[in-house]
């Protein structure tokens, strides 16, 4: 076989010499200012997508770009093979606002999820019942693209070519309560949920659902994950989703906005459901190192302040507001709004992409999901006035699709 060495242009997607798995807008970002995105040809964008859900304090923060510098003018990476002061303080803050107990850093939630799933089957196998390796999981979840992580989300669009489906996962119906009884078996070792889908298109999972879930796995014996992936770091209002329910998971994964932009994972557990995880059975190179601390430290710092989680909720709560009105206005366009906090949906009757694509005509960044949604997943520093902005040109939006001719076919 020869490898061809032809050359190819940056510039064109057909002759790009990256792999052609995006499906990119033609629009380039050159650089950000907060809320906002400014295009290579000038062009402002107000940024509602903030990298689903991962620019989690806007773009350039100063608090975070202090932090980022500062540390790469002293030390980028040593490997886990040494002490890390920054990463033993950034853990000890985690565990002190959360249920945890223990954390492990990665550097994606993909590599979070692998090491919640690895660390629920350790658990069992440190007990003495190494056959209790199976998850229950639920349909429409995504949990990463790692062969593990595609084979816990289930669907089938990602696991197609792929071989055989990683063995140890077992799908049931989103909301069916009597599947999920017949679904548990002696093999049957803990159940991961999104307490909100994401990816599947804001779908929440009720608080009563949540505090059933979690009795249920104290009756059984069998451990509660949690992917917080998208939802985690202030998200809902809730520095964590599943703190709305009252109940607390065994372990939980999350990413996104917990590193503000830069590649940063993080595998929560109690001290119990970690125990398996000792010496030697896990680890990563790039988790955890200097660079990804201490930004992630800059943003703890931003998000735990007072007063901050709560201006979460009242602009979340501001937005949804709004967008229910535009709801009752254009009703054939948008059959419904989902969602909590700065985690929006609007479920439309037309296909998300092309929504998308009128919003981003506005100047307006948003992202498709399934089962019809349109994500709003504004950086969380996000204005009143900002939010405004975002609804006028949503509404926008609506106005030259509601005008647009009609094709019969």
């Amino acid at each position: 076989m020869t490898l061809s060495t032809k050359s190819v242009s940056p510039h064109d997607p057909a002759h790009s010499a990256i792999l052609p798995t995006y499906a990119r807008a033609d629009v380039t970002f050159e650089r950000g200012e907060g809320m906002w995105l400014i295009a290579s040809n000038g062009d402002r964008y107000l940024d509602f997508g903030a990298g689903i859900a991962v620019n989690s304090l806007g773009h350039a923060h100063p608090h975070l770009v202090a932090a980022l510098t500062g540390q790469a003018q002293k030390l980028w990476h040593t490997s886990n093979l040494f002490q890390m002061p920054d990463g033993e303080r950034f853990a000890q803050r985690l565990v002190e606002a959360t249920f945890a107990d223990r954390v492990f850093f990665t550097n994606s939630g993909a590599e979070a999820m692998e090491c919640a799933i690895k660390m629920a089957r350790k658990y069992h196998s440190a007990n003495g019942q190494p056959e209790r390796y199976r998850v229950l999981t639920f349909e429409g979840a995504f949990h990463g693209r790692t062969l593990a992580t595609i084979a816990a989300g289930g669907q089938a669009k990602y696991l197609d070519g792929f071989g055989p489906k990683v063995d140890g996962f077992d799908q049931i119906a989103f909301g069916d309560h009597e599947a999920l009884d017949r679904a548990i078996t002696p093999e049957t070792g803990a159940i991961l949920i999104e307490p909100i889908q994401g990816e599947g298109g804001i779908r929440g999972v009720p608080a009563v659902c949540l505090r059933g879930l979690r009795q249920l796995c104290d009756d059984k014996g069998i451990l509660l994950i949690f992917d917080e992936v998208q939802t985690g770091v202030g998200r809902t209002g809730k520095l964590f989703a599943h703190e709305w329910a009252g109940v607390t998971p065994d372990i939980m994964a999350t990413a996104k906005g917990i590193g503000g932009g830069f590649p940063l994972g993080v595998c929560f557990a109690t001290e119990e459901a970690g125990k398996g995880m000792t010496y030697g059975v896990h680890g990563t190179t790039f988790g955890g190192n200097q660079l990804a601390m201490a930004v992630g430290n800059a943003v703890l710092d931003v998000v735990l302040e007072d007063g901050f989680l709560d201006h979460v909720r009242q602009v979340g709560l501001l937005l949804r507001q709004r967008l229910a009105e535009l709801q009752d206005r254009f009703p054939d366009l948008i059959e419904e709004v989902r969602g909590q906090g700065l985690m929006l949906g609007l479920r439309t009757r037309i296909p998300p992409g092309e929504f998308a694509a009128a919003l981003r005509a506005e100047k307006l960044v948003t992202i498709p999901a399934g089962d019809s949604v349109v994500r709003l997943l504004p950086p969380l520093i996000v204005s009143e006035e900002e939010v405004l902005e975002g609804i006028r040109r949503i509404e926008a939006a609506c106005v030259a699709l509601s005008s647009k001719p009609k094709t019969v076919g």
